[in-house]
Parts: C-alpha cells; sequence; structure tokens
C-alpha cells in the first residue's frame, strides 16, 4: 500500500511544478508560495480535524516537534526556492533539477538514518543523477 501512495505523491508533485508554473504568471514567486503554503496549512488541518487526530498533538515530544519544525523550515524554504525558480526558468529544467532530492534522500538515509547501502541503491541514484543532467542539457 505504501508504494501506490508514494506514486501517488509523485503524480501530484509533477502536478504542483506544472500548475504552479501555469499559474504564477506575472505573480512574485514569494507571494505564490504564500498562497500555496496556505491552501496546504487549511487542508492539512482539515484533515487532522475531520479524522479527529488532533487529540495526538499532547503525545508528541519536544524531539519530535524540534525536528517537525526543522522540517516545516525545510520545506517552505525548498518551496520558495522552487517557485523562484520555477518563476525565472523552465519547468522542464527545474523540475528534473528539484527531483535531485531523490538522490539526496538516499544519501542522507545511508548517513543520517544508518539505512542499509546496497548496490541498488546507488545504482538506481547514480541513474536518476545521470537521467537529470540528461534532461537538463
Amino acid at each position: 500500500m505504501w508504494a501506490v501512495f508514494a506514486l501517488l505523491s509523485a503524480v501530484f508533485a509533477a502536478l504542483t511544478g506544472i500548475l504552479a508554473k501555469l499559474g504564477m504568471e506575472g505573480i512574485n514567486s514569494n507571494l505564490a508560495t504564500a498562497i500555496r503554503t496556505a491552501v496546504v496549512l487549511v487542508m492539512a488541518w482539515g484533515i487532522v480535524f475531520v479524522t479527529g487526530k488532533y487529540t495526538g498533538i499532547g503525545d508528541i515530544t519536544v524531539r519530535g516537534w524540534i525536528f517537525l519544525v526543522l522540517s516545516g523550515l525545510a520545506t517552505g524554504l525548498s518551496w520558495l526556492c522552487y517557485f523562484y525558480a520555477l518563476q525565472i526558468g523552465e519547468a522542464s529544467r527545474v523540475i528534473p533539477i528539484d527531483k535531485l532530492s531523490v538522490v539526496i534522500s538516499i544519501v542522507m538515509a545511508f548517513l543520517v538514518l544508518g539505512e542499509k547501502v546496497t548496490l541498488t541503491k546507488v545504482a538506481g541514484g547514480l541513474l536518476i543523477t545521470i537521467g537529470t543532467f540528461i534532461l537538463i542539457l
């Protein structure tokens, strides 16, 4: 089931770039990011309240809060950079470079999370990297 949601994530992420490029013509990239963020905020809290999961807020540890806040900051910075790059660059070049996050995440999973390094994961990461550079030429 995780693979279905991962694939849906990829589809929605692809739509994000294309829809953003279409929608931000003549709009400052920071304003566009703020609008997108507000929509995500309302949607996420709506899901939390509809599913009744808001009761878990008190169970979050200090460590959990720190890493969730840091993750939020990283997301915000990523979105600001991504929208600015989309505003000034071609979507067909910006989006593949943004997806190098997959390779960076794999490396960080090895280094930070201690996940097992395998030949398949290394080969896949190299192929994604090579593919990205071919796409942006």
